[in-house]
């Protein structure tokens, strides 16, 4: 069983301050390494078999795991092994393909999960709608916004893996 999710921070939360400074700019121009490291902290928590693969603990930047995904996505469906890093963290996740499954590890721990790769692919898909329907939802203008559009519904529906 997999589940991938994430929670915007809370008003009063320093990080819900990631979410509201993005209305001082047109969010259609917000350049690629501003959604990555500037806006958009996130809980997020990602857990196979019972086990915490991404702890809900910390905070990431939900424009830069869903461009990491992205690009897991399109890596495995050509039968290529992934990784996801983290620009908080020194953590590495590794995803290797051995047929239809997905083993995943860590570099800081000792666990390893495996998953079908088809059901990975489809929580990574349901994943990146979700963000981007938040997004979009909360700042409209980021729909004009072609970073994005990397990971918008009609592109993730009609690209095979990603």
């Amino acid at each position: 069983m997999i589940r991938f999710s994430f929670e915007v921070p809370k008003a009063g939360s320093p990080w819900r301050d990631t979410w509201d400074r993005v209305f001082q700019f047109n969010p259609a121009t917000i350049s690629e390494m501003d959604l990555c490291y500037k806006y958009f902290g996130v809980s997020a928590e990602f857990v196979v078999d019972e086990v915490e693969v991404i702890s809900s603990e910390g905070h990431v930047a939900l424009v830069d795991l869903a461009l990491s995904l992205c690009h897991v996505l399109s890596r495995l469906s050509a039968g290529e092994d992934a990784a996801i890093g983290f620009t908080e963290d020194d953590e590495v996740i590794r995803l290797r393909r051995e047929v239809e499954l997905v083993v995943i590890t860590s570099s800081k721990h000792e666990w390893q999960v495996s998953v079908e790769q088809e059901e990975l692919a489809g929580t990574f898909a349901g994943f990146l709608r979700e963000a981007h329907d938040r997004l979009t939802v909360n700042v409209p203008g980021l729909v004009d916004n072609p970073v994005i559009q990397r990971f918008s519904p009609g592109r993730l529906d009609s690209t095979p893996g990603e």
